[in-house]
């Protein structure tokens, strides 16, 4: 029997035969003879398991992390300290079997992490409602360029240009067959021109999109923008950093209608790019607009406390022309980091892991700044800032890279700015001891 397909031989006979075939040759036959491999597949000898693993261990330990790796990368994914007990809990087998079960109605369990995340992520953002989360950021920004042109039915989306523009790749790839058009207001030092954005807003838009702080780390004036918009149907979509919120104010006391961003930074390994978590949530007249699912508090018929599906928007619940997205589903065990990442820490954890990641970020943009050669190019920001560097920011990486630092990521590398642009972020994980050395690598580096 084959360890981990345990079916023997006359089982599989048995269910060959159960669908009317012989053997397994007979399940290629609409497989063209030209197209099927001939002879034996150059496989190496067969080994043991503790063979197997010190294989595998021996080409991990080639891999550069953020384990090996003193790291200052941003651009969308930070490496934030993760309390143990978030990796324990949704490491339960109720959890970790069940990461995104299709119908959470059947699970009052399920139900509650999902009710207890919106209920964070609303009073993180200030906005009345959140859905139980989305695929990753990216798409969240785009669901919500689609979730205005409903309401609003208008067909328009402006985007700053200071939003992250893989971000905006996702939005125009979603908006494709919709019938959205997009267009772009200048920014200014690296943060949205306000005459710019002036000059494009008329009655024809349906969402603005801001991103803040933006892609650059520059801080946007949400304020200042939201009294540029005149026209009420006109929605304001703002893209956070979820860290960020605990030391700036709320996006829905700043008339923010529909708050999205990237959720990774909430309890999620950086996993080399994802799974990751959008997280998405808006006023109450967009109820029913939002994509995804909704979880609520009610109580059953003994009077007990229970939860359940207040609402879902998705093509086999409704009439399919009256379905938002085709997300039915949603990140649940990247929520469940999350809720258990925030519940944890409280309000004054969440907070003093905000201060820690701006003090420690305006400390080292200080000392760069200091460095012949050097300039930081963000003004005001949150933790992450662009620098320009001598010569090649790419050379720069390399080089910083092979001293054991991840020195961030090259604008150049998204199409934007120049090869001597670098975009850096600094967090809590970050040490006084760490940046110093960085800044005595970046004293001795020649182009």
């Amino acid at each position: 029997m084959h360890q981990y397909i345990p079916n023997t031989e006359d089982e599989q006979l048995k269910l060959l035969n159960e669908v009317g075939i012989a053997s397994f040759e007979e399940l290629l036959d609409n497989i063209p003879e030209a197209l099927r491999y001939k002879g034996d597949l150059p496989l190496p000898a067969a080994k043991s398991e503790i063979e197997h693993k010190r294989d595998v261990q021996q080409i991990l330990s080639k891999d550069a992390s953020t384990t090996s790796h003193i790291s200052f990368l941003g651009a969308g994914s930070y490496d934030h300290f993760i309390p143990h007990i978030v990796d324990v809990l949704i490491s339960r087998s109720e959890f970790y079997t069940a990461y995104t079960p299709y119908q959470a109605e059947v699970s009052q369990g399920t139900l509650q992490a999902m009710y207890e995340y919106q209920s964070m992520i609303c009073e993180l953002t200030g906005m009345d409602l959140a859905n139980s989360s989305m695929y990753d950021g990216a798409s969240a920004m785009a669901e919500a360029c689609l979730l205005a042109a409903r309401h609003t039915r208008r067909s328009k989306i402006l985007i700053s240009r200071s939003v992250n523009p893989v971000y905006v790749d996702v939005a125009i790839t979603y908006a494709h067959h919709q019938g959205l058009e997009f267009e772009f207001i200048d920014i200014e030092d690296w943060i949205t021109s306000l005459d710019s954005l002036e000059s494009k807003l008329d009655a024809t838009i349906a969402g603005l999109v801001i991103q803040n702080p933006n892609f650059y780390g520059g801080l946007e004036d949400l304020t200042a923008i939201k009294s540029c918009i005149t026209d009420n149907k006109t929605q304001l979509i703002a893209v956070v950093n979820p860290i960020s919120l605990n030391l700036l104010e709320a996006p829905g006391k700043q008339g923010v209608d529909i708050t999205v961003g990237e959720g990774q930074s909430l309890g999620n390994h950086m996993s080399f790019g994802g799974p990751y978590l959008g997280f998405m949530a808006v006023k109450e007249p967009l109820i029913r607009k939002i994509p995804g699912r909704i979880a609520g508090e009610s109580v059953d018929v003994h009077g007990n406390r229970a939860f359940v599906m207040v609402l879902r928007t998705r093509e086999q619940d409704i009439r399919r022309e009256r379905a938002t997205s085709n997300i039915c589903t949603n990140q649940g065990l990247n929520a469940l980091a999350a809720c258990v990442y925030m519940s944890s820490l409280g309000k004054n954890g969440l907070r003093k892991v905000a201060e820690l990641c701006t003090q420690k970020a305006h400390y080292l943009a200080e000392a760069i700044n200091d460095l012949s050669g050097y300039s930081v190019s963000t003004k005001y920001f949150f933790n992450e800032f662009l620098v320009k560097v001598p010569g090649s920011a790419k050379a720069l990486i390399n080089k910083a890279a092979d001293a054991g630092f991840f020195m961030g990521v090259s604008l150049s590398q998204f199409g934007e700015g120049s090869d001597s642009e670098l975009l850096m972020a600094v967090t809590e994980k970050r040490s006084k001891a760490e940046m110093d050395a960085l800044l005595e690598f970046l004293k001795g580096y020649s182009v």
